[in-house]
């Protein structure tokens, strides 16, 4: 028997190439997966077409996913925000935080009561490394994905004695479309590694599979995470070089 067998999967960010490939492993894995994003998700069995952005929209698939929640949510949706701080319009800073950290919020708060219930569910967060390493020039998506992992703790946390189970993932970049040429352009100059992402799907669809609680994918990534929260001061000085050469390129 495969280990999703008869398992329903909801995914948003469903059409994505991080979120499309987790799909199809799901799918292989024996789920049922509906794509949940602003246009129909090929790898998935059914599609939800909808505008996470919208609150009349979110407040929809919310009533819509809490009347009949699927056995495992998936929050892969994203806004990767880009470039100095002081050059984001607040629309743009609205939508970042709201994709990615108000949607995955709403959409467990609306699931997590029926799965509690029911007597079983996951709660899935894609969230990121950067959220541990906050970095320049992704202010906002540095801390919105911190956020994300103080959401997903909590979570745990409140949920701990039930039988619905969280799981927080934190990625490395990856190679997708995701990527602006100038995210791509900083990516070469500061030798940030980006991932493919059929390997970065086999990760985060096994930790899936397993029920795994916290995943933070890279070796590196999680000591400069764990300096970073001892003691900051440090990564501080050991980004200034890095920093000092990709401000010169990208100002």
């Amino acid at each position: 028997m495969l280990p999703l067998e008869g398992k329903t999967v909801a995914m948003t960010g469903a059409a994505g190439g991080i979120g499309s490939a987790v799909a199809r492993r799901l799918q292989s894995a024996g789920a049922v997966v509906t794509g949940i994003d602003r246009v129909e998700c090929p790898a998935c069995d059914a599609s939800i077409v909808t505008d996470l952005g919208d609150r009349a929209a979110l407040a929809l698939l919310c009533a819509r996913l809490g009347a009949a929640p699927p056995d495992i949510l998936v929050n892969v949706a994203g806004v990767l925000g880009f470039g100095l701080h002081e050059r984001q319009t607040a629309e743009a800073l609205a939508l970042c935080y709201t994709i990615n950290l108000i949607v995955p919020a709403t959409l467990a708060a609306a699931v997590a009561g029926p799965m509690r219930a029911r007597g079983s569910g996951q709660i899935v967060n894609i969230g990121s490394v950067l959220g541990a390493i906050p970095y320049p020039w992704f202010a906002a998506y540095s801390s919105s994905k911190a956020g994300l992992a103080a959401l997903s703790q909590a979570l745990r946390r409140e949920l701990a004695g039930s039988a619905v189970a969280l799981t927080h993932i934190n990625p490395r970049a990856a190679r997708t479309a995701f990527n602006s040429a100038e995210v791509n352009r900083f990516l070469a100059l500061s030798g940030m590694k980006a991932d493919d992402p059929e390997w970065l799907a086999d990760r985060i669809a096994a930790a899936i599979i397993a029920r795994r609680k916290t995943v933070s994918i890279g070796w590196a990534e999680k000591v400069f995470a764990a300096l970073n929260a001892l003691a900051p001061s440090l990564v501080d000085r050991g980004l200034a070089g890095s920093v000092r050469k990709v401000g010169a390129q990208l100002s």
